[in-house]
């Protein structure tokens, strides 16, 4: 068992954003802190990025905001926000079908104003790769894949992959943050030693990255930093396909990273002829040719991989003292509410605050961490299913809903409420997910109360109306039947109402 003493020793597996701010946070609190990484020196412009891609942008909300500003290292927060583009909301492209012209519909993300933020993902690792750097307490190990893990006598294998000849490494840990993804090895090792109950779900969507370049000759120096943009930086960009979407999302060099999600069967037919892909973007996503060339649509569809989406859920995410996953290695989402990094930064956040509570400290005992780390399991279970949930719903929200004049009539009503009556606490979904640190499974049900609400207050305004329309059309069809006629011009209209209140149950 290693000695608990001042030097105790936190192995990170992992440096993404959610394994680097984790070890900020332990570096911080003065613990040793190794991090295990497997590809190479994200900051070495030579490093393969992530999926071999730009990896979809990042929407930097709230929770994630929160969680860098508790790292309290101000100068790492105002690096990160100033290399942000702030969306206010989406904007639904379409075309009109009665005059077949091209059209543009913002949907503000909030009423009071609030905008998640448009974040590159290889640059908020490389800046928080830059904090740690500058930190005596912390080492890194590129190059080394996690082969095995003992949790109970704290050790661990490392295959070191940065020599043409691989060699093997044990080294022994007080603490292991496994904090390495979907595919998480960490995860994997930590099951041998825990009854973790495990749910791994593919959704039968791909996704494809495209690029809308800037403006040709245009610069952020020229006139307007916004004119080097074909289209507007401040939203997200979405053409609902109901079935599949793209969506494109700014960068700070002009460009828009987008995304492709479509069922597999799409991406089947249109590989078998590629040629057709310009052809299915005028169909499903009028203006995109002309934002990007037809050749460029081709030419991405065939060089950039077809990925799937995966969402993991699993419990619990501890074993003892020794061992605890977070980000995606815990909780992988699909990425439609713009939820897993800001989820697994609030992991980083919410874990140490538990060990914290705890009294955890480089001195303290291993029955003290055991605490933290069950309670936090019991308290993020929860919430990070919730946000697995969530985010697969808003893919139907995204690619079908936003077009939906019932969805847009509970939004408005909402942000009504929102405004208008600020006592009653009303928000939207959305609102509380990105723009709070409400946990996510208390907004599930402030929603559904909300929802529940809003069918109460329907019913109370709209059962007197049909009431009234009721008796009217009971008293004239009474009326004319005692005058020994029917209806005149107005009977197809009194039979249609009297169908339509039959149905609700208000006429028989």
């Amino acid at each position: 068992m290693p000695s608990q003493h001042k030097s105790q020793r936190y192995v990170v597996v992992g440096a993404g954003p959610v394994g680097s701010l984790a070890a900020l946070y332990a570096a911080k609190r003065g613990f040793q802190v190794e991090i295990y990484e497997l590809r190479a020196d994200l900051r070495d412009p030579s490093t393969t990025p992530l999926n071999f891609t730009k990896s979809i942008n990042l929407a930097l909300s709230e929770r994630g905001i929160t969680a860098i500003k508790h790292a309290n290292e101000p100068a790492l927060l105002k690096s990160v926000m100033d290399s942000t583009i702030p969306m206010r909301g989406r904007m639904i492209h379409g075309r009109n079908a009665a005059t077949g012209e091209l059209y543009e519909a913002a949907q503000d993300y909030d009423v009071h104003g609030r905008a998640i933020n448009a974040a590159d993902r290889g640059g908020l690792n490389k800046q928080l790769l830059d904090c740690l750097a500058d930190m005596p307490n912390v080492r890194f190990f590129f190059h080394h894949k996690l082969t095995g893990a003992d949790f109970r006598r704290q050790k661990a294998w490392f295959e070191d992959r940065s020599s043409s000849t691989p060699k093997e490494t044990e080294i022994s840990f007080d603490f292991m943050i496994g904090a390495d993804g979907a595919h998480s090895a960490a995860r994997y090792h930590m099951m041998k030693y825990t009854q973790m109950d495990y749910q791994q779900e593919y959704i039968g969507t791909l996704w494809c990255e495209f690029q809308i370049m800037p403006r040709p000759g245009k610069t952020a120096t020229d006139n307007s930093p916004d004119s080097m943009f074909k289209i507007s930086p401040n939203h997200l960009h979405i053409w609902p396909g109901k079935r599949f979407m793209f969506i494109a999302i700014p960068s700070e060099d002009g460009t828009f990273t987008c995304t492709l999600f479509m069922p597999d069967e799409g991406y089947a037919k249109l590989d078998a002829d590629p040629s057709q892909v310009p052809a299915f973007f005028d169909e499903y996503f009028p203006g995109v040719t002309d934002l990007i060339p037809p050749t460029e649509l081709v030419a991405s569809f065939k060089q950039n991989p077809h990925l799937p989406l995966i969402s993991i859920k699993c419990t619990p995410y501890h074993f003892g003292s020794s061992g605890v996953i977070i980000g995606d290695a815990a909780h992988a989402m699909v990425p439609f509410y713009g939820q897993g990094m800001n989820a697994g930064l609030e992991d980083v956040r919410i874990l140490f605050e538990t060990l914290d509570k705890h009294s955890v400290t480089p001195s303290s005992t291993p029955q003290s961490r055991a605490a933290a780390l069950a309670e936090y399991t019991a308290t993020r279970t929860p919430d990070a299913h919730a946000i697995n949930d969530l985010a697969l719903a808003n893919y139907v929200e995204m690619r079908a809903s936003v077009l939906s004049r019932t969805y847009q009539l509970r939004k408005s009503l909402e942000e009504f409420l929102s405004v208008h009556v600020p006592q009653l606490g009303w928000h939207t979904k959305y609102s509380r997910v990105s723009f709070s640190n409400e946990r996510y499974s208390h907004v599930i049900a402030r929603s559904e109360y909300q929802g529940r609400m809003l069918s109460r207050m329907f019913v109370a305004v709209l059962l007197p109306a049909v009431a009234g329309v009721a008796w009217l059309v009971a008293r004239y069809a009474g009326a004319a039947r005692r005058g020994g006629g029917g209806g005149g011009v107005f009977q197809p209209v009194l039979d249609l109402v009297s169908r339509g209140l039959a149905r609700v149950g208000l006429r028989r």
